[in-house]
């Protein structure tokens, strides 16, 4: 084993270590959290099978010459924000149910990434118990004995505290990104293909490129600009207007209403009677009554509606860069240079966008990188032997 190869698999083992540790001092505090005799007694199962598990990475660290890690969290801390913040004991359990499962799949791809046929050991015995563990929780969660629902306010509190740690380490592009991604990727399109085009027809001329670019940039970044504010501004509108007719269906009819969206989560899969149990939970907020009609009614929420005028910045600035682009050469050369240095320019560019693009999609910055090169190198030479023949039939 190399020392890269040595430090990465310490790295790991260290990180295994800190989140079994967190583990245990978690159900320890817990368990002190509970009252009954049987829920506490399994929490302190739980915890005791955490710090076997923690003890396990230790000893390994130790075979592989490395001193014993130090607790980084702290676990006075834990009792406070599993009594305040989480919303009691059961939305608790909720949340740790989830890290449980979140924590089997992290193990289940270190199997394949280790490369430590001792350490594979390990993770084996661990994922075997994380996997007992979950069960253990579901059944301490839908017991009889468990508590009733804590509040709508705790369990948002959960709910994004949930969200916050699964999304951390990982790039989360806010929507006016993706706009201006996009914005980008058209203006430098649109552009690139008139300056092809412009280049047929007059061999490079950089004075007709130069005016024929400069225009399209400015109409494209126009158009973009104006076109992202009216949809945004169009999609909150409807939205609205949606908003103002279920409010006052539940006012006219409000039996109504409730089977409308009782029937709406029946056909989702839920069982009748909980979905009319659940609507009579909703009905006694009626602002959350009327945003669950509008967003069955339009598979969108209100936090989900884009802003206007960011909608309308991002995407005219960005047109407007991605359009400048290919014509920056023509402003120093001419002639057959400049078009070649423009398609090269131009062609890096594509790759560039296609690369970010992969901040908003799932797909590999170099395969969308090299899907746009190979789009926009299509689009160039196509629309500069048009240009070539267009140059012609005005010169014939």
């Amino acid at each position: 084993m190399t020392d890269s190869e040595l430090k990465r698999l310490v790295a790991v083992l260290e990180a295994n270590w800190q989140t079994e540790m967190e583990g245990h001092y978690t159900y320890e505090a817990l368990a002190n959290l509970e009252d009954d005799p049987q829920r506490r007694n399994a929490l302190r199962g739980l915890a005791a099978a955490e710090k076997h598990h923690a003890d396990l990475w230790a000893a390994r660290l130790r075979e592989l010459g490395q001193t014993a890690p130090r607790y980084a969290g702290d676990s006075s801390a834990q009792i406070k924000s599993l009594a305040s913040r989480v919303g009691g004991p059961d939305l608790a359990l909720r949340r740790l149910e989830i890290d449980e499962g979140r924590d089997i799949a992290q193990y289940a791809k270190q199997l394949k990434t280790l490369g430590d046929q001792p350490s594979v050991d390990i993770l084996q015995e661990v994922i075997a118990d994380e996997r007992e563990h979950y069960r253990v929780l579901s059944h301490l969660i839908h017991s009889p004995d468990s508590q009733a629902a804590p509040p709508l306010a705790e369990i948002q509190v959960a709910l994004d505290d949930i969200l916050t740690s699964r999304d951390k380490g990982r790039a989360k592009a806010a929507g006016w990104v993706g706009d201006a991604i996009y914005g980008v990727n058209d203006g430098l399109g649109s552009i690139f293909g008139i300056v092809s085009g412009v280049s047929g027809a007059t061999l490079g001329n950089s004075h007709f490129v130069l005016i024929a670019g400069m225009a399209g940039m400015v109409a494209s970044a126009l158009s973009m600009g104006s076109g992202a504010y009216l949809a945004a501004k169009s999609e909150r509108e409807i939205y609205e207007a949606e908003f103002e007719r279920e409010k006052e269906a539940i006012d006219n009819n409000e039996a109504e209403a409730r089977e409308v969206l009782a029937l709406s989560y029946q056909i989702r899969g839920l069982p009748a009677d909980h979905a009319e149990h659940f609507v009579d939970h909703l009905a006694t907020d009626k602002n959350q009554f009327i945003k669950a009609l509008a967003r069955e009614r339009l598979s969108m929420t209100e936090e989900g509606l884009s802003k206007p005028m960011v909608s309308a910045v991002s995407g005219a600035l960005s047109t407007a860069v991605g359009a400048f682009i290919p014509i920056v050469p023509f402003f120093f050369m001419t002639g057959i240079p400049a078009v070649i240095v423009a398609a090269i320019v131009s062609l890096i560019a594509h790759f560039a966008v296609g690369a970010a693009k992969s901040l908003v999609t799932i797909r590999s910055w170099w395969s969308s990188g090299l899907e746009m090169t190979w789009i926009g190198a299509l689009e160039g030479v196509v629309t500069y032997l048009i240009g070539i023949g267009l140059g012609k039939i005005g010169n014939g």
